[in-house]
């Protein structure tokens, strides 16, 4: 029974509570991104914490600004998937091998252990996992600078 008019609200310990348009409240629920790689801001299920859906968001762009914002608050909370925008260099081209990149959250640096640890996802998109097992997100191979790409090339 997912319903995509809500209100949404947090209590005074934190936790989002949904009211459904016939009045019913849920406490504690937390937005999910369906296809969270392809389409970030679209297809948004809340959930309670066994994991039975109680809405649905088709586009967050529907929602109220303050919705929008408690939404966005709560996904940026339980998701971290820093974007890599450029390498800046790589200590080698044989595994393992560090990685020094700048992110949508800065600079770092990251070991890489096998090639492997680089997924495609879709036509342009890679997802790369250090050895700690930390995700970091290139949305478009393509879009980036040409040092980036050519270092890419000779991972992928």
């Amino acid at each position: 029974m997912a319903t995509s008019k809500f209100e949404l609200r947090r209590n005074s310990f934190g936790k989002l509570i949904l009211t459904t348009e016939e009045g019913e409240v849920f406490e504690g629920v937390s937005p999910v991104r369906a296809f969270p790689i392809q389409s970030p801001l679209m297809s948004i299920s809340m959930v309670q914490g066994d994991g039975r859906e109680v809405a649905w968001i088709d586009q967050l762009s529907d929602l109220s600004d303050d919705t929008k914002n408690l939404v966005l608050e709560e996904l940026e909370g339980r998701e971290f998937m820093p974007e890599i925008q450029q390498i800046l260099d790589v200590t080698s081209f044989a595994l393992p091998c560090t990685w020094k990149v700048l992110t949508d959250r800065g600079e770092t640096e990251f070991v890489l252990k096998g090639d492997e640890d680089i997924r495609r996802i879709g036509g342009m998109s890679l997802l790369v996992t250090d050895n700690h097992g930390i995700q970091f997100l290139i949305r478009d191979m393509f879009s980036m600078d040409k040092h980036s790409r050519k270092i890419l090339d000779r991972f992928l």
